[in-house]
């Protein structure tokens, strides 16, 4: 009889079906203690699948289970909800925050699991009269936050953290756990500055040195090689590659991940076109404006924009450049002047801007930008029926308006077809079920729908994977050159920006530093960026 140690984790065989459609098949791997797997794929590769099995989500339940085993420690196991994969030692961070805005970083790190003090009152009455121990919940969670390796503050309330700290809070909430010996972590390093991603792949090396096991899942490959042991590449629900992080490379994973050369990106950026040397007419001038938006800086921001135009927009994490489009569009209160077309736009006030068809799509895609539990069609169209009177038929000249399905069901296919949006069951699809980034195309689509003259698109490709990325990028180039529309693209990807835009300004300290061309110099944007950071 063999006395090798089983492996922590073994996934064997597994496979899963949505109504008749494979999404994974035939998964096979093994994670050890302490040792950090790379989980990388496009959107719509099984990663997120794969990972919900292992966590016992209830939808894999409730949509028939799965095939294959779970094995922790050589032994099967069957979760039937992520309650039974937490008591198994399993964690996960999810890409979408899962914290209670108006509690603390430690009221949210201990949730459903403080210390409490037990009274002469609460011996007679019964535990429901405990009180929490304050102290005791003080000393666990910086505890948890030591472990992380990042400082942040365990008393401020969530709702007024910098997005950083928030993914670093849902972090430190895992750790603070006792019984943790696998953490799966997707995408945890999309929403911070380089320097946070650097502190957060630091903290993944010690947890690993503690025996704790990683599964990271991310589309910044070169993080990937930094802090992985090996690489697992899925593509079209199987696994296509397994090895040693130490044995590939960005571009070689790149090409297993989508069965190609990546470099479509690329194309993207030498097709663009490039603005007059005369100056085009403004077709929306900034004034002054400051925004009164939780982790971000707007305080000065004078810019104008050119009629027909992709301006980018970037900068520092918390400088102001995600403040920019949320001010001006009445997501949060701001103040100063905002000219559109010759006309002045009321500031907080955002059907206003609706109406003079300027549209937004939010970094924040599943809080802001969609519908979860409704159908693509419905994500897609019902904007532009409400804001526009689009897709609707008019009944007794006008008296009755009622909605036009045939009219909604092309759109939605028009743009699933030409943003490559994988959906199963097609338009009828609920957005929920989707992947991150093909939520994200559905952002977009809902945006197209409205026909408008101006768009403001915030971090369009954060956390998508690169064959996504390019086609999201070229699908705005496309929009911007057939429809005429004027784009402001925000971004914390200078290159992205540099590829798509004409001209790229720059945040620092809640003010513009500075405009350039964007086939200007990498280093002369960085100055820029750190010219006003206080």
């Amino acid at each position: 009889m063999s006395d090798k140690k089983a492996p922590l984790l073994e996934m064997k065989n597994v496979s899963k079906s949505f109504f008749a459609n494979n999404v994974l098949q035939d998964i096979n791997f093994k994670l050890e203690e302490g040792e950090v797997l790379g989980l990388v794929g496009e959107n719509g590769a099984g990663k997120s699948t794969l990972m919900k099995i292992l966590f016992g989500m209830t939808v894999i339940k409730e949509t028939g289970g799965y095939g294959g085993s779970v094995l922790i420690n050589g032994e099967k196991v069957q979760f039937d909800s992520p309650f039974d994969a937490l008591n198994a030692g399993i964690g996960m961070v999810h890409q979408e925050f899962s914290l209670i805005p108006g509690f603390t970083a430690t009221e949210n790190i201990l949730l459903n699991r403080e210390p409490e003090k037990v009274s002469v009152v609460s011996k007679v009455f019964g535990s429901r009269l405990n009180t929490l121990d304050r102290k005791k919940m003080d000393e666990e969670a910086t505890e948890s936050i030591d472990k992380l390796g990042v400082m942040i503050d365990k008393n401020m309330v969530v709702n007024q953290m910098p997005v950083g700290h928030k993914q670093f809070t849902e972090i430190a909430r895992e750790l603070s756990k006792k019984q943790l010996k696998i953490l799966i972590l997707d995408e945890p390093t999309a929403v911070l500055t380089e320097k946070e991603a650097d502190a957060l792949l630091d903290s993944i090396r010690g947890m690993s040195k503690r025996g704790i096991a990683v599964i990271f899942i991310t589309h910044r490959l070169h993080e990937i090689l930094y802090v992985c042991n090996k690489v697992l590449v899925m593509r079209d629900g199987v696994i296509v590659k397994e090895t040693a992080s130490s044995d590939t490379n960005v571009d070689q994973i790149t090409k297993w991940m989508v069965g190609r050369d990546n470099t479509a990106a690329a194309k993207v950026g030498a097709s663009r076109s490039r603005l007059s040397e005369q100056e085009s007419e403004v077709i929306m001038s900034i004034k002054r404006l400051w925004v009164d938006m939780p982790g971000e800086t707007v305080r000065d921001v004078s810019l104008d924009v050119f009629n027909g135009e992709i301006l980018g927009i970037g900068g520092l994490a918390g400088q102001g450049k995600l403040g920019i489009p949320n001010g001006i569009m009445g997501l949060y209160e701001s103040g100063g002047s905002v000219t559109f077309d010759g006309k002045e736009i009321p500031l907080n006030h955002p059907r206003k801007c609706l109406d003079s068809q300027i549209a937004f799509v939010s970094e924040d895609r599943r809080g802001v930008g969609l519908l979860l539990d409704e159908t693509l069609e419905w994500n897609i169209a019902f904007p532009a029926m409400q804001i526009h009177n689009k897709f609707l038929k008019n009944y007794l000249g006008g008296l009755i308006k009622w909605r036009d399905d045939k009219a909604i069901q092309e759109v939605t296919n028009k743009y699933i077809d030409s943003l490559q949006i994988k959906c199963s069951l097609g338009s009828k699809q609920l957005a929920r079920e989707l992947s991150g980034g093909n939520q994200q195309k559905v952002c977009l689509a809902k945006a197209f729908a409205l026909e408008p003259r101006f768009l403001f698109v915030s971090e369009p490709t954060r956390g998508i994977d690169v064959g996504a990325k390019a086609l999201v990028l070229d699908a705005l180039k496309k929009f911007n050159r057939e429809s005429g529309v004027t784009v402001v693209m925000i971004s914390s990807e200078l290159e992205e920006l540099r590829f798509i835009c004409d001209r790229i300004a720059i945040v620092s300290g809640g003010k513009i530093s500075g405009i350039l061309p964007a086939d200007r110099p990498s280093e002369e944007f960085g100055k820029l960026m750190i010219s006003n950071v206080r």
